[in-house]
């Protein structure tokens, strides 16, 4: 999840109408970054993942855990509108990301990209499968299947970039993918800019012309036609 709430703030991004974030944004962006770590199954996963205090391997598990979370959000016949589904989240270590989800370090890489694309998956279907009415919970207000599918996406990429940092590996992902979660998660970030590198100044992982360097961000999760009201 976002790890600071601040700017930018809402509204509607100027001239970006690229289409919805779909079920299949979702597993087209895990398919990726799962190619990605599988090319680096031999790497120290234990190195810190760019600019993050968590370990690559605590990265993947906490993406895997968010794809998780988001699916969990959507699933029940009524959706939690006040608070997170209770599951029970803990710590392996002081200040690592507090998971529901794991893997077992005796499975090695290979398990670890493995149960990134089990939550994957399970994403991609709960987003396929529910009604486009449905509302849940985030800490950011409520949101819609598309909202949490453009939150798993978000999440994928950028810590994927967290993690090809930390590994040593090339990432960069479909343009047209970042510029459709542009429009649906921070419609006030810039749109003269590469979408890429405009989605990592929008949570904090990089500049672009013109834009101070943000230390503080989040995301608007509020369904397109919640946010036009506005």
């Amino acid at each position: 999840m976002p790890e600071t709430p601040g700017s930018p703030g809402p509204g509607v991004r100027p001239g970006a109408q690229p289409g919805p974030v779909t079920a299949d944004d979702v597993r087209d962006a895990v398919r990726a970054a799962a190619a990605v770590l599988r090319g680096a199954r031999e790497a120290d996963w234990d190195v810190r993942a760019g600019s993050l205090e968590w370990s690559c391997w605590e990265t993947v598990e906490h993406l895997a855990d968010d794809l998780f979370a988001y699916a969990a959000q959507l699933g029940p016949e009524q959706p939690p509108s006040d608070r997170e589904v209770p599951f029970v989240w803990s710590r392996r270590r002081p200040g690592g990301p507090a998971n529901v989800v794991f893997a077992d370090r005796a499975a090695g890489a290979a398990g670890l990209v493995q149960v990134l694309e089990a939550s994957g998956a399970l994403l991609t279907a709960v987003v396929r499968t529910a009604a486009p009415d449905v509302r849940s919970h985030h800490v950011f207000g409520a949101s819609d299947p598309e909202g949490f599918a453009a939150m798993g996406v978000v999440e994928t990429l950028v810590h994927l970039h967290d993690v090809a940092e930390g590994l040593g590996v090339r990432w960069e992902p479909d343009a047209g993918l970042c510029e459709r979660v542009l429009a649906r998660l921070f419609p006030d970030a810039p749109t003269d800019t590469g979408p890429w590198p405009t989605l990592l100044w929008a949570t904090g992982r990089g500049e672009v012309p013109g834009r101070a360097r943000l230390t503080r961000w989040r995301w608007h999760g509020a369904p397109r036609e919640d946010a036009e009201r506005d």
